[in-house]
């Protein structure tokens, strides 16, 4: 692999989904997107995607607005801390399965 800029060879890596296998029904909160504060969803480009690299279960897409596997996602809200935009929220899984019920 090689940079952009100089040409110079480095090592690199991508996330791997499901490192730690399927969450099951454990999780406490999720992560929300919101797409009008997202950079690549905005720009409609590839830039960005830290959550997507920093995500240690490789649950996001590196798509603008990738969606989240939440078969995989663990909740664990770094997708939320690293985002330069405050894009990702992340909310209580109790109160939208709650919401979903009473419709």
């Amino acid at each position: 692999m090689r940079t952009r800029d100089c040409g110079h060879i480095i090592s690199g890596s991508s996330p791997a989904k499901g490192e730690a296998g399927k969450t099951g029904e454990w999780r406490t909160q999720r992560p929300v997107l919101n797409k009008d504060k997202c950079l690549a969803v905005k720009a409609n480009k590839d830039i960005c995607f830290q959550c997507w690299a920093f995500c240690p279960e490789g649950a996001i897409e590196r798509k603008p607005g990738g969606p989240v596997d939440l078969e995989y996602c663990k909740g664990c809200g770094i997708c939320a801390q690293v985002c330069p935009a405050d894009a990702i929220q992340m909310e209580s899984e109790y109160d939208s399965s709650e919401q979903n019920k009473n419709g």
